[in-house]
């Protein structure tokens, strides 16, 4: 199955509701992607003016990273991950399964680890009342959509570990 397909089809029920919102959540992280996108442009322009936006430094790292995040259940969900198919170009489909099985539960496990870790980076933050500097935006508030994307990534995970998990049982065939 050729990277980027495949696992996103046929799902229904629960799954497929899962699907609809990781997918909507990425769209969701493009729309921020491009915010960023104009306010460095109306930015660059004001400046050539004399009124630069203030803050675009700030906010520019703020949405870079939520849209980053946005992204990691959508790439897990369609099995768009970076991958190193030169080690498993000569694998039987079972092998293939099997490392595909594998790399879902590391992103699992990666998930709850960044979710738990990023939950307490949150709470420190707004404990702490850490702002940015020009804009004085409270830093924690950045995380809650990052929390919604590590959490939707792990369901993303979950969602393909099961179906990666019979595909391994059943040697590899779609």
């Amino acid at each position: 199955m050729p990277a980027g397909t495949g696992l996103r089809e046929g799902r229904s029920g629960l799954a497929g509701a899962a699907a609809a919102v990781i997918t909507g959540w990425a769209l969701l992280g493009g729309v921020a992607l491009l915010a960023v996108v104009v306010m460095n442009v109306v930015s660059v322009v004001g400046a050539i003016f004399g009124h630069p936006f203030p803050g675009d430094f700030e906010m520019t790292e703020i949405g870079v990273a939520v849209a980053a995040f946005a992204f990691l259940p959508y790439c897990q969900m369609t099995d768009a991950n970076v991958t190193a198919d030169i080690f498993t170009q000569n694998a039987s489909p079972r092998w293939i399964a099997i490392f595909k099985l594998a790399a879902s539960v590391v992103a699992l496990l990666f998930a709850l680890l960044l979710l738990w870790r990023m939950s307490v980076g949150m709470s420190d933050q707004r404990e702490y009342g850490y702002e940015t500097a020009i804009l004085q935006f409270p830093i924690w508030v950045a995380f809650i959509p990052i929390l919604i994307s590590l959490a939707l990534l792990a369901v993303a995970s979950v969602l393909t570990l099961a179906e990666t998990g019979a595909r391994a049982a059943g040697g590899g065939r779609e």
